[in-house]
């Protein structure tokens, strides 16, 4: 057992400003000496690296990860009438989303090793008004693209890739973007690649929803002065600095997230009461979470209790599945294919232990210590 007390944080990003601080200043302090802040060249280049990243033509910067979704769907048309597949056991935004396009929202299962949408639960979802499947490639893990993109050309579907949580994972054989219509990314301060504060943007190959996004995010327009009905959401100058910066390292940076989940995995390999995080072969899991489940749903709270008075900082994403939420809009008639056995009990099991880049061993092992021994306890 280890003898100190640590305290151990679940978010990093302080530390990582530290790291990197005079890259960001220097960003930073380009975008304030140019005087310009707003659909900038320090936005342009962002894009372009992060298109480049992508292997895509097209990167648009928006407000966030949400309109980053309503607005790819709109660009596609997708609305009143329409409906979208996804799952249910991921963040609020991905179902909102959907409803803020005014589209209805139709959930399947998870897989239940991956927590991503199972690919065999689709079809029998798939109606005439189905317009688009909604990946999540949830806690860093990308979902089985290849099995939903076969699906997508069999019934004539889009696919959007709802990658708030997987910057640089791949799957056997696939890239993110590869094998979908569009991308979504979150750069909210504790993603994987994440600003000091709101944004977000969209990655394709189609120069259609480029063309349209551009113009919704810009209040319709793409000429001064000339507009039609659109929306303000714009990724400024200035987090596009601090992203740009940041982008050059997260390919270090999702190696030391894999070398922390490594460490995890081995030490706690024996214990008895939890699942760990499964990593599909052949592909890339980036570990924006490193998500353990209990094996019965009565531990979750008091394993989560226990590391909390132990000094560290877990907690549940995402403890209340979508369709469960009290302020879901149902009123937009959002409906349930099957079961969704697999969402609810990753939903009422989950718990994710500190993962960032610059975590120590020190931090990791102690972690690991307190978990063994809650499980001893709990035998």
């Amino acid at each position: 057992m280890l003898a100190t007390k640590l305290n151990v944080a679940f978010y990093g990003h302080v530390r990582q400003y530290h790291n990197i601080r005079a890259e960001i200043d220097a960003g930073i302090q380009e975008v304030l000496e140019s005087g310009q802040y707003v659909m900038g060249p320090m936005l342009q280049r962002f894009e372009k690296e992060l298109a480049d990243f992508h292997g895509t033509k097209y990167a648009i910067g928006v407000g966030n990860g949400t309109d980053a979704l309503w607005l790819t769907f709109k660009s596609l048309g997708i609305g009143r009438g329409d409906e979208c597949i996804t799952t249910t056991n991921t963040f609020f935004a991905t179902a909102e989303a959907i409803w803020i396009a005014g589209a209805t929202v139709v959930f399947v299962d998870s897989d239940a090793r991956t927590n991503c949408i199972d690919p065999g639960k689709i079809e029998a979802a798939i109606t005439a008004n189905t317009k688009a499947i909604v990946p999540v490639h949830l806690y860093g893990q990308c979902a089985d693209m290849k099995a939903i993109r076969k699906i997508a050309d069999k019934h004539h579907l889009l696919v959007i890739e709802d990658n708030a949580q997987a910057i640089g994972a791949h799957g056997d054989g696939f890239r993110v973007a590869e094998l979908s219509d569009a991308v979504t990314l979150s750069f909210i301060a504790h993603k994987n690649l994440g600003t000091f504060g709101d944004g977000g943007a969209i990655v394709t190959k189609d120069p259609q929803i480029d063309r349209m996004v551009r113009r919704l995010r810009n209040h319709g327009s793409d000429k001064r002065s000339c507009h039609s009905p659109g929306y303000n959401s714009r990724l400024d100058d200035l987090h596009a600095s601090v992203l740009s910066a940041k982008l050059k390292h997260i390919e270090e940076w999702t190696e030391l997230r894999r070398r922390w989940a490594s460490r995890y995995n081995v030490g706690l390999a024996s214990a008895s009461n939890i699942t760990l995080p499964y990593e599909a072969p052949g592909y890339r899991h980036v570990y924006h979470l490193y998500v353990i489940e209990t094996k019965r749903p009565e531990h979750r709270d008091a394993l989560l209790q226990f590391l909390n008075e132990e000094g560290i900082d877990a907690k549940c994403h995402y403890p209340i599945a979508i369709h469960q939420q009290e302020g879901f809009p149902w009123a937009h008639e959002a409906r349930i294919v099957g079961t969704i056995t697999n969402s609810e009990r990753n939903a009422a099991c989950c718990i994710s232990l500190p993962m960032f880049p610059e975590l120590t061993e020190e931090e990791v092992d102690y972690t690991v210590d307190r978990i063994l021994e809650w499980d001893r306890r709990a035998q």
